[in-house]
């Protein structure tokens, strides 16, 4: 094995996420050559440090990536979204020379169709002895009238290589959950792939509508609760460390989350340490849990095979994953002045201020903004993205959010909607 991983680390990302540029941070304290292929005007642009940055072209953007990757040599590929997870399985497939690094960032390749299909994962970890809700591909509504025969009661769809949230919705009848299956089983048009190019910049939406084709949807067994969420560092199917939280406060019912409180749990330790080994994952992984509201069993729901937004938290006793799995190859000591969150409770930024400035968490819980880098801090609070462009507005204006943020902790399990504040009130409080 290169015992040079971690001096020189490639930073993929398609889309805007403020997250990528944080892991950025992260693994700049290392000491690591950091460089990045991403979009135009990405938050990449504004992290002192990065010593190049390549270009995620929306055509041909495999070869992008691909030139990237060749032209970093890097000895870790970090992917920042699932797009780009998606790409680099491709790669492996097509380009023989690349894969040693591939399965060094990702893990072995026996586990990549598991955790591109939602059902799979779900067989496996009910094999391997996790608590997850029963899932069923659904083809056809005779399938879902099936489903609500036998199980009844509520159901949540999915639509698989979606994320954030995006391409769920809970359904509580036949009738709900046969017009949301209408809307999750139209294949992707050109039109839209071309939409997500010009409104949000999103670099692999015309790959995505080219290669994906008809898309897979699953029907989930509801588990009312609260949302938790664990991120692992990996290798060779060996847990290294991981930083699991329960969700505070989010941007929907399923959605992302704002504010989350750190946690401690052997129920979601094992079924971590079963999954990397079972998948023989390696790099970074997210896992989602839904903590039961009776009993507050885990009920694993999800994987995501790339950086959370809980990588780069500096969290006792090993300090941020990015960096504890670097060490892990070159053996180097956990930095002696490392300062650690010194709270339970985080607020996500700049996420909980411009999707709702009256988040009740914002005054005392650890805000993870990067103060150490002034000019990433001031592009992080202008404006959203989004808004940035007329085109984007006016489709923003047309196509309003309907998301509700939503208090986990007005009760001990259950929920609260808030209503989310006008565009124009977040930029505002943001700039006081």
């Amino acid at each position: 094995m290169n015992d040079r991983i971690g001096q020189r680390v490639l930073l993929a990302s398609s889309i805007r996420w403020p997250v990528a540029a944080k892991l950025a941070l992260a693994f700049l304290r290392q000491g690591c050559d950091v460089q990045a292929v991403c979009p135009a005007d990405h938050p990449f642009s504004f992290v002192s440090g990065i010593s190049k940055i390549h270009p995620y072209r929306a055509v041909r953007s495999l070869q992008s990536l691909y030139q990237a990757i060749s032209s970093t040599n890097p000895d870790l590929v970090v992917p920042c979204d699932d797009g780009v997870v998606w790409q680099l399985h491709a790669l492996q497939q097509c380009r023989p020379e690349l894969r040693p690094l591939i399965e060094r960032s990702l893990g072995e390749p026996s586990g990549y169709e598991i955790v591109v299909h939602r059902a799979e994962l779900m067989q496996v970890a009910h094999e391997v002895g996790i608590r997850a809700p029963y899932t069923k591909r659904i083809k056809s509504a005779a399938d879902l009238r099936e489903w609500f025969s036998v199980r009844g009661g509520s159901g949540v769809l999915k639509l698989d290589r979606t994320c954030g949230g995006k391409g769920v919705q809970i359904v509580h009848s036949l009738v709900e959950a046969e017009e949301a299956l209408s809307m999750m089983g139209t294949p992707s048009t050109f039109a839209t792939a071309i939409g997500r190019w010009l409104l949000i910049h999103d670099a692999l939406a015309l790959w995505k509508w080219k290669n994906h084709g008809q898309p897979e949807v699953t029907i989930q067994q509801f588990v009312a609760g609260r949302p938790a969420n664990t991120m692992l560092a990996c290798r060779e199917g060996k847990v290294l460390a991981m930083v699991t939280v329960e969700v505070l406060f989010a941007q929907s019912t399923t959605g992302t989350a704002l504010a989350v409180r750190l946690i401690e749990s052997d129920e979601i330790r094992i079924a971590a340490e079963r999954i990397a080994g079972r998948l023989r994952l390696s790099g970074f992984h997210g896992l989602d849990f839904i903590l039961e509201e009776v009993t507050g069993h885990p009920y694993l729901i999800e994987l995501n095979p790339r950086c959370t937004q809980l990588g780069h938290l500096r969290v006792a006793p090993y300090g941020d994953l990015a960096g504890l799995f670097c060490r892990s190859f070159t053996g180097a000591p956990l930095p002696e002045d490392e300062e650690f969150v010194g709270q339970e409770t985080i607020a996500f930024f700049p996420e909980a201020v411009m999707s709702h400035p009256k988040c009740p968490y914002l005054r005392t819980a650890y805000v993870d903004a990067p103060w150490e880098d002034p000019r990433l801090v001031r592009e992080m609070m202008r404006r959203d993205w989004r808004d940035r462009r007329p085109l984007a507005r006016l489709y923003r204006a047309i196509r309003p959010s309907k998301r509700v943020a939503v208090n986990f902790e007005s009760s001990r399990f259950g929920a609260t909607a808030i209503e989310e504040p006008a565009c124009d009130n977040v930029v505002a409080s943001r700039q006081t």
